[in-house]
């Protein structure tokens, strides 16, 4: 009776577990079928049915780098618009070169004229610094240089006679005491100290009771004499020296006639070298030994002759 339980009790057990196996493979199913149709009503079981070859994702995928290098190539054609912009912005800068140039352009004319003026006031004062040390009667020294660099190309012969003269220099007060010294022997008075006692008093005598007329007194040595003296102040050296050649005693005067003429020369040069540092065109020189090419403000234009105007003498 024991052995037929014992076998009995397995046999029992196998159709319980195969009724569980069923349930279990039954709810599976259910729940598979369930899964499906929940993803089939959310689109989502149509999207992983259709996925995409992969030729068309290479396609797909190479369609944007395309695009981005037509957005690239894009900028390198300029539309019309941008081109009449660019073209106007180079207009208005080659405008304002064009104005910028001018405007350096006469920027550089006045620098020159106002370097040439500057050289022209410069060898003024140099001329009036040397007219000053010869009416001193003193050396030029340094200011002989300048009127060499400045003025030896236009004025060699000026130049020449101040320096020589102001190595021997002569004053205007020199010559009026010189001339004062000379006058005995210039009006014939000084032969009169040689004369006796008795000649000098007939001469006397005789001169009182002389009647002369305004005319002779005007042109008598001592009436030169007066007027050489008037004549050396005013600085009018040519009727000092007028006067002066006129008198009796002219002979004893040579030496003191050659001054004054050197004196005047001198003279007529300095003028001559002023009035070239005001009007010269191109042979004035600046400190430095160039040219002054730039006109003097002070120079009259030329008017310059028209056709008719030249024909004019020929008819």
């Amino acid at each position: 009776m024991q052995d037929y339980s014992a076998t009995a009790a397995p046999s029992s057990s196998r159709p319980r577990s195969r009724s569980i196996t069923l349930f279990a493979a039954l709810l599976a199913f259910v729940l598979g079928a369930a899964l499906v149709a929940w993803a089939a009503s959310r689109g989502y079981l149509s999207s992983v049915l259709t996925a995409p070859e992969p030729q068309e994702t290479a396609t797909t995928l190479a369609e944007p780098a395309d695009e981005a290098a037509v957005e690239d190539e894009a900028p390198a054609k300029t539309p019309p618009e941008t081109t009449a912009a660019q073209m106007a912005a180079i207009s208005s800068v080659e405008g304002r070169l064009a104005l910028l140039e001018d405007r350096i352009s006469r920027l550089d004319f006045q620098t020159d004229a106002a370097s040439g003026n500057a050289a022209r006031a410069e060898g003024l004062l140099i001329a009036f610094a040397a007219r000053r040390m010869i009416d001193r009667g003193e050396p030029l020294s340094y200011v002989a240089d300048q009127l060499k660099l400045r003025f030896m190309n236009a004025q060699p012969r000026a130049v020449e006679t101040i320096i020589a003269f102001s190595q021997n220099p002569v004053t205007i007060d020199e010559l009026s005491a010189r001339l004062e010294a000379l006058s005995p022997e210039l009006t014939g008075t000084g032969s009169e100290s040689k004369k006796s006692l008795w000649e000098r008093a007939g001469t006397e005598l005789s001169s009182l009771f002389v009647i002369r007329r305004d005319a002779a007194a005007l042109v008598s040595p001592s009436a030169r004499i007066d007027r050489a003296k008037v004549m050396l102040t005013a600085r009018r050296m040519t009727n000092a020296i007028a006067e002066v050649e006129r008198l009796p005693g002219a002979q004893q005067a040579q030496t003191w006639i050659t001054d004054a003429r050197r004196y005047e020369d001198t003279q007529h040069a300095l003028d001559l070298l002023e009035t070239t540092a005001m009007l010269e065109p191109s042979r004035l020189k600046d400190a430095e030994g160039h040219k002054v090419d730039q006109p003097s403000p002070l120079a009259t234009p030329v008017p310059t002759a028209t056709p008719d105007a030249a024909a004019a003498p020929d008819e």
